[in-house]
């Protein structure tokens, strides 16, 4: 009962003890324009639109100039007025706590399910900067995944950032919620940015499992809400990770997607008034891309650290389209997913020749780094002659390593798609045995 009336406590000590109020002078398709906040209100405040009749339509503030202060809402702007009262709200702080684990959120840390859920004790900046650089630790250890192709292949070690990049319906959601019940971690931090309503759901309760959501946080923003809810989401779940991160914790944080928050930042950019450059996003999508990602990975010393894998969508697979060229440069690795191989029925349909890990060959020993150079070489022999062996162009006995990875890839097609239930050790010794080697003495 003490603590009950100790958490009332700290939430009424939050509550302002007065406002300041403006008036909405202008009414465009996408934004307020409020005068007599000028000189109170700061970038990001939240704001209240009280509307006749009684209503109130919460909103942010995105641009300042002498005159007024240009706000966007979190709903449509039907009703809105000349007229109509601003109420300045302030800055609006994350506040996550233990209790979080296990449930749905949205992007201000209400709850989804229908469930009470008070906030923790403490606020978390939504836009905090990284650990200082030089104060960060490296990368740790390799982390079992639960999938072969990770184990081996494309690694993940604690506090990597990676991106898996895939078009529309590959399998992207269902790899991502097996890398959050296979990965190795304290807890995970799923965010879901931009989502069909109809899968949240689904995805909670049958993709992710009781198991997947017992050392969860789920923090949504579903399609058809507000840009500014779906960029407050992304910030919501890193701000949520890193107050987990600063309490010793190894976290694994997932977002899907960093393209919906670029589109996202996009809108409310362009609505500010920046102006717009390569396919409409404006200049400063590459820094905020940077910025979120860059508050992920290695925390400082004496702290834990947050591996982090972020969704990228790739329109007809341009892997050079603007989104995933940023990100491509600031993560430390990617994973393709191909669209032809998820059409031929293998899954995860990754393109392991395409993905890359920037934890090898740190990761791994010298023997295992030795097995992954000869399943390169198997895999650039056989997608060289690909076209020719389809078509049955292909003379048998034409080229020996050719002959050599006929041979091998069917084992190597299904090996891509193994779950990895016994760890890294197992999965390497499998892998010698596909590709005819002596599988890698123990690990170090």
């Amino acid at each position: 009962m003490l603590t009950d009336f100790t958490a009332l406590g700290r939430e009424i000590a939050r509550v302002p003890n007065h406002r300041r109020v403006g008036r909405v002078v202008a009414v465009g398709q996408a934004a307020l324009e409020i005068a007599g906040l000028t000189h109170q209100a700061r970038i990001g405040d939240q704001v209240a639109i009280g509307l006749r009749g009684g209503r109130t339509l919460d909103g942010e503030i995105v641009a300042l100039s002498e005159r007024s202060a240009r706000a966007m809402t979190y709903g449509p702007l039907d009703g809105a007025a000349v007229g109509d009262d601003a109420t300045l709200l302030g800055a609006a702080d994350a506040h996550p706590a233990d209790a979080w684990v296990g449930r749905i959120v949205d992007a201000f840390g209400a709850p989804l399910d229908g469930r009470p859920l008070r906030p923790g004790p403490t606020g978390a900046p939504l836009r905090a900067p990284p650990p200082a650089a030089a104060t960060r630790k490296a990368l740790g250890a390799r982390l079992a995944t639960g999938l072969r192709v990770f184990d081996t292949a494309l690694p993940v070690a604690r506090g990597q950032r990676i991106g898996v990049f895939a078009g529309s319906g590959v399998g992207k959601s269902s790899l991502l919620a097996d890398l959050a019940r296979g990965i190795e971690a304290d807890m995970v931090v799923y965010a879901l940015i931009g989502e069909r309503g109809r899968e949240l759901r689904d995805f909670t309760e049958t993709v992710l499992g009781p198991a997947g959501m017992a050392r969860a946080v789920v923090i949504a923003a579903t399609s058809d809400q507000a840009p500014l809810i779906k960029r407050r989401a992304a910030w919501m779940a890193l701000a949520t990770a890193e107050a987990f991160r600063d309490q010793g914790r190894h976290v694994l944080l997932l977002l899907d997607s960093l393209t919906r928050f670029a589109e996202a930042h996009r809108e409310i950019a362009l609505t500010a008034g920046e102006a717009p450059s390569l396919r409409a996003f404006p200049p400063s999508t590459a820094n905020l891309i940077a910025a979120l990602c860059e508050r992920a990975g290695p925390g400082a010393f004496g702290k834990g650290d947050i591996t982090a894998i972020f969704s990228v969508l790739v329109a007809g697979s341009d892997m050079d389209e603007p989104v995933a060229d940023i990100t491509r440069g600031v993560l430390d690795g990617h994973v393709v997913l191909d669209r032809g191989i998820a059409e031929r029925g293998r899954f995860p349909a990754i393109d392991v020749r395409r993905s890359v890990s920037r934890s090898l060959p740190g990761v791994a020993t010298d023997a295992e780094n030795a097995l992954l150079a000869r399943l390169r070489r198997v895999l650039t022999a056989y997608e060289n002659a690909a076209l020719m062996i389809q078509t049955g162009l292909y003379a048998p006995g034409s080229d020996p390593a050719v002959d050599e990875a006929m041979a091998i890839w069917p084992g190597l097609d299904a090996f891509f798609a193994e779950p990895a239930p016994d760890g890294v050790a197992a999965s390497f010794a499998r892998l010698g045995e596909i590709l005819g080697a002596s599988p890698p003495p123990g690990r170090r």
